[in-house]
Order: C-alpha cells, then structure tokens, then sequence
C-alpha cells in the first residue's frame, strides 16, 4: 500500500517561501536538516544556480494546504506516530513517542475504568431492569 507523495511547499513551516520544508516533507528528513544542506550548497558549490533554484521552486510548487493542528500534537488526535530511526528522518524520537503511547494507553484505561464502575455499578442495573419493563 503505498501512498502518494507530491512536492508542496509549505510557507507555514517554512522560513522564506517554505521550499525547504516542502523537501523535507516529500524525502522525510528533518527541516534543519534540508535546511543545512541548502545553505552548504549555495555557500560551497555555485551560490546563484542554487538561489535561483529556490526562487523557481518558490514561483513553480503549489502551496500546501493549511492545518489547524501541529505535526507535534499528532498523537493527541488519534493519528498514528511516526517514530524516527535515524536522526535525520522526520518522525519523534523514540523516548518521545513512547511517552505519547503511555499517555494514550492511561487515557484508555481511565476511560475503560469509567465504564467498568457504571455497568457494576447499582444505579445501571436497577436502569437496566427498568428498561426490561
């Protein structure tokens, strides 16, 4: 199941036009990253090419549709995370993503809790054989 990836750029992260952050989207690399790499090659190899680059990718890719929810908070909303292996991927470290899977897994449980005490409970079945009535 693969899913299909479009090169957008995204001037929400972004610094100048968000070019950059676009990148690091379509490859899955973090922003600094992509961002470092763009640097090195203006300032080592033909600055202009690499400036001009930029200012037609800026003018040529589409925008990337605004969100209302940081890519941060993705766990609280029920989206899958996204763990890294490497320190260049995109993604939450590991000790990060294991703390938003316990926060999930002790919301569920407390929830679980919720519900366990209101069907034991006498208020439920005396409701329960009302309604058999």
């Amino acid at each position: 199941m693969s899913t299909k990836r479009e090169l957008l750029r995204d001037p929400q992260r972004g610094k100048i036009a968000g070019v950059c952050a676009g990148l690091s989207d379509y490859f899955n690399m973090e922003l600094w990253l992509v961002r470092i790499i763009f640097v090195s090659a203006v300032l080592l190899t033909g600055g202009p090419l690499f400036v001009v680059a930029y200012i037609a990718a800026w003018f040529i890719l589409d925008k990337k549709e605004p969100t209302t929810a940081n890519n941060t908070s993705s766990a609280k909303h029920g989206d899958p995370l996204e763990v890294k292996f490497k320190v260049w991927q995109k993604g939450e470290p590991p000790r990060r993503a294991l703390q938003d899977l316990k926060e999930r897994l002790t919301r569920v449980d407390t929830r679980l809790q919720d519900m366990e005490r209101h069907v034991t409970s006498s208020e439920f079945t005396v409701s329960r054989e009302i309604n058999k009535l």
